[in-house]
């Protein structure tokens, strides 16, 4: 195989890595929309293979929706819910299971044929079949966090959930980076140490900046402050951390999850507009520039979504956008994290 010929096949599984991994972006961001419009526990069976056919007749749609009333949900929560509802709820839910199993195929038969046709380079391979692992593993704890909220508290579990979307959010960025390093390996070297460890530790950051949202949504804590930037009437709210033992309420109290998500992305604006202030000074341009560029303006439209979520009482279609914007984030911190690791930077 030429260079030319390899060069090639890789840019050809960049591009079907970068393509699932939009789809991957959809499916988190349905996500957030199931979770929001309270549609996650509308399917109470898991069934892998059948589950892919809808109710096609009203009477499927009749005995799928007597099966939901035998839960919780429909007895402490949905009483008196009409059939008409009912299908608006599940179809959030259904749309956002076969996704998953979209997804599945979509990486699963491409990678076959690159494989079997001998387009994959060299120890990528091994890689690629733990990311499809992942994805499997994926849709068991899905399954798992959907459990937790069928039984007398129909309410997911905030711990299963997050797992559920640090995993996906895990899964993304994983393959984002390999697409990455596929579409800009002439661009390696070995300068710029320090900047290229500061570019992963935010990386990581934002990782558990999401992590934390996926609390907030968790046990519902963003509807519980609508104000800005205030808590209520002051900037460190009453309560905080007041429950025994204290440790806990950074997982389960409302008014806690809140004000560490706020102070998280507080946080995160001063460490992005150092970390950029000092890309900058180096005098570096090309990617490197374009990169920190991308990642202040996906900073400054996440800023604004979120406090917008926050003061307008978490619309779902605003909402969804914060969630949204957070991978936004995350992807510009990859890529500006990937663009420092390869590139030769010159000192100040």
């Amino acid at each position: 195989m030429t260079l030319t010929e390899q060069n090639q096949y890789d840019r050809q599984v960049a591009s079907w890595l970068l393509f699932c991994a939009a789809v991957i972006f959809g499916m988190i961001v349905l996500g957030g929309v199931t979770r929001l419009t309270n549609s996650g526990l509308s399917m109470v069976e898991w069934r892998p293979l059948m589950g892919i056919v809808p109710p096609l007749s009203e009477q499927a749609w009749q005995e799928t929706f007597d099966k939901y009333r035998l839960f919780p949900e429909y007895q402490k929560v949905n009483r008196g819910m009409s059939l008409e509802d009912f299908k608006s709820i599940f179809m959030f839910e259904y749309l956002h299971r076969v996704l998953g199993r979209l997804i599945g195929l979509l990486f699963f038969l491409p990678l076959v044929y690159f494989a079997v046709r001998g387009r994959i380079r060299q120890g990528l391979l091994p890689k690629l079949v733990f990311l499809f692992f992942l994805g499997g593993c994926q849709g068991l704890l899905g399954w798992y966090m959907v459990k937790s909220g069928l039984v007398d508290n129909p309410r997911v579990s905030q711990y299963r959930l997050t797992a559920h979307l640090g995993l996906a959010v895990a899964i993304y960025a994983y393959m984002l980076w390999l697409a990455f390093d596929l579409l800009f390996r002439g661009a390696q070297a070995t300068g710029a140490r320090p900047l290229a460890g500061a570019s992963r530790a935010l990386v990581g950051l934002v990782y558990l900046m999401i992590l934390s949202g996926g609390l907030v949504a968790g046990i519902r804590a963003g509807f519980a402050y609508s104000t800005w930037p205030l808590m209520g009437d002051s900037f460190i709210p009453r309560g905080l951390y007041a429950g025994t033992p204290a440790w806990l309420d950074m997982f389960e109290d409302i008014t806690t999850v809140q004000f560490n998500h706020r102070m998280f992305a507080y946080l995160l604006v001063v460490i992005i507009g150092v970390f950029a202030t000092l890309v900058y000074r180096r005098g570096v341009g090309g990617r490197a520039r374009l990169a920190v560029t991308l990642l202040l303006a996906a900073l400054t439209i996440q800023v604004i979504l979120g406090i917008s979520t926050l003061l307008l009482h978490v619309p779902v279609a605003l909402a969804a956008a914060h969630q949204g914007g957070a991978m936004v984030l995350l992807t510009a911190a990859l890529f500006a994290s990937h663009v420092l690791v390869r590139q030769q930077l010159p000192e100040p």
